[in-house]
C-alpha cells in the first residue's frame, strides 16, 4: 500500500467531483493525492493514414492538467500523478488495491429514481481489497457540514453524519474501523444503522405487539454490545444507534438521506460466480446521494 488517496478521472463531471471529495480526504488523512487515468490500448487495425494517431487520442482528460489546477487550489495537499495504459476495470482496481482509498465518478439518475453506477465502477468496488468511494456529480459537496441559512456551505454549520450499515451478526472490525475513523476526522456524529426483520410468517397477529417489542429491544441490545469496544476506542465520536425493522437496503437507504458519507461493507468471497457485493450495498449505490464507501472485508 502506498499510503495515497487514488482518484481515477476521465474529464467527466463524475470524476471531477470524485476529484473535488479526494482532495478533503487527502487533507483530512494527511495523505498525499494521486491523480491517475487509464488509458486503453490503440487498436491495432487502427490506420495510420487517418492522422498522427496515439493512446491520447484514445481518451478524455490530463492527469497532469487536472494536478496543476489542483496544487494551484489547494498548495497544502501534495499531488501527484500516474497513467497506465489497459483495460479501465482491471486497471482501477489494481490501483484500489495499493491506494489508501480510491475514489471514483458515478453517473446521474437512471430511469427508476437510482443512480447509474457503471460496469467499469461495480467492477471495482466488486473486486478491490481496499475501500473504494463512489461520488456522485450531482449529489452534495465535497464538505461534511450542512448547509449554511444563506444556502452554501458553512463550516461553522453542524457536520453532517456519517453513516453505517452493520450486521450485528458479523460486526467486522475493518468496517468499524473505517467508519468510526471517518467520522472521527470529521468531527461527525457516526450514525449506525442495524436492520432486523421478523420471524417469517403473520408474526404480530399471532404472536403480539407484546413479542414484537420484546424482539425489538434484544435487536437493540445487540447493536449496543457490538458497538460498546468501539465507543471506548473513539471516545470522542457521538454515536446514534439506529436499530429497525425492515430490509436492510431500505433502511439503510432511508438512513443516509443527510449523511456526509455512507459506508457498507462488502464480505470478500470466492464463488464459482464470482465477487459480488450484496443487496443492501447494491441498493445503497444506486440510491443514496452521499458518496459511499464500499470496504472489502473477510466474513
Amino acid at each position: 500500500m502506498t499510503g495515497d488517496i487514488t482518484v481515477g478521472v476521465d474529464g467527466s463531471p463524475e470524476s471531477r467531483a470524485a476529484t473535488d471529495w479526494a482532495v478533503h480526504e487527502a487533507r483530512l488523512r494527511a495523505l498525499p493525492l494521486k491523480v491517475l487515468h487509464v488509458c486503453r490500448p490503440v487498436p491495432r487495425n487502427r490506420s495510420p493514414l487517418a492522422g498522427v494517431e496515439s493512446e491520447h487520442d484514445w481518451y478524455e482528460g490530463d492527469p497532469a492538467e487536472a494536478a496543476a489546477e489542483l496544487r494551484s487550489r489547494h498548495p497544502d495537499v501534495e499531488v501527484c500523478t500516474d497513467r497506465v495504459t489497459g483495460d479501465p476495470a482491471t486497471a482501477l482496481a489494481e490501483a484500489a488495491d495499493a491506494a489508501e482509498l480510491l475514489a471514483l465518478g458515478s453517473q446521474g439518475l437512471g430511469g427508476i429514481g437510482g443512480f447509474f453506477i457503471g460496469s467499469v465502477s461495480l467492477y471495482v468496488v466488486a473486486h478491490a481489497a481496499r475501500p473504494v468511494v463512489l461520488v456522485r456529480a450531482d449529489g452534495q459537496a465535497p464538505g461534511d457540514h450542512l448547509t449554511a441559512p444563506g444556502g452554501g456551505p458553512s463550516t461553522t454549520a453542524p457536520s453532517r453524519p456519517v453513516v453505517v450499515g452493520l450486521d450485528t451478526g458479523d460486526a467486522d472490525a475493518t468496517l468499524l474501523e473505517f467508519a468510526f475513523d471517518a467520522a472521527a476526522r470529521r468531527g461527525a456524529a457516526l450514525r449506525v444503522v442495524h436492520a432486523w426483520t421478523e420471524p417469517p410468517g403473520d408474526f404480530r397477529r399471532f404472536h403480539g405487539v407484546e413479542l414484537h417489542a420484546t424482539l425489538a429491544r434484544q435487536q437493540a441490545t445487540a447493536l449496543t454490545d457490538a458497538l460498546r469496544p468501539w465507543r471506548r476506542k473513539f471516545p470522542s465520536v457521538d454515536v446514534i444507534e439506529a436499530s429497525r425493522c425492515g430490509s436492510a437496503a431500505r433502511v439503510l437507504v432511508t438512513a443516509s438521506r443527510d449523511a456526509s458519507l455512507t459506508v457498507v461493507g462488502r464480505r470478500i468471497r470466492t464463488s464459482p460466480v464470482g465477487p459480488h457485493i450484496g443487496h443492501a450495498a447494491h441498493a445503497v449505490l444506486h440510491h443514496v446521494v452521499a458518496p459511499v464507501a464500499v470496504v472489502a472485508h473477510d466474513g
